[in-house]
């Protein structure tokens, strides 16, 4: 029996998220090959870890429930689609009641738009409601993890770093300073 490993999801902050701008190709001969993102501080994500805020939720399914919640953490918005393949993520937004925090772990979606845009979505494959302190927990380990990324770009040693280089303009200090904002956020 062949043995299954699934990617490790990765703790990206929401403006990260959003200014993920380069989809991978795929490995088109094998049609389950996973789709990779790569982060404007060299990460290369299928799957992340986010928690925050569920600030809104919507139906936005015609004929079948599909929907949208919006959930923010201390740097910006994620959006999260979930409809009848994702059944228990879809009764966890349904039973959530706004503002409650969200643990979520998902599929990065990458479209493309008409006019080129790449805009970043999760497909849940868990929601889990959470309390404050796993979400300062999470603020806290997802800062060091992208200081981390950082210092591998500014040290060279990020295998990503080429990648970067040619795709991202290398003002990686916005990234620092949101870290450090999401970290000052938890001071409240």
């Amino acid at each position: 029996m062949a043995s299954f490993a699934r990617e490790v999801a990765y703790r990206i902050f929401a403006h990260e998220l959003r200014d993920t701008s380069v989809a991978l190709e795929r490995d088109l001969d094998d049609m389950y090959a996973p789709q990779y993102v790569l982060t404007p501080t060299g990460a290369k994500v299928n799957r992340v870890f986010i928690v925050g805020t569920l600030t809104e939720k919507e139906n936005i399914g015609e004929d079948v429930e599909y929907w949208r919640a919006r959930i923010s953490d201390p740097t910006g918005t994620f959006f999260v689609y979930a409809g009848q393949y994702q059944p228990d993520a879809t009764r966890v937004i349904t039973d959530a009641a706004v503002p409650e925090f969200l643990a979520v772990v998902g599929k990065v979606g990458v479209y493309t738009t008409e006019d080129g845009n790449i805009l970043t979505s999760i497909r849940p494959e868990t929601i889990t409601v959470v309390d404050a302190e796993t979400r300062d927990r999470w603020v806290l380990e997802t800062a060091r993890q992208t200081l981390d990324r950082i210092r591998e770009l500014d040290d060279g040693s990020s295998p990503s770093i080429e990648m970067v280089q040619e795709h991202y303009s290398l003002d990686i200090e916005q990234y620092r300073q949101m870290a450090i904002s999401a970290l000052e956020s938890m001071r409240g």
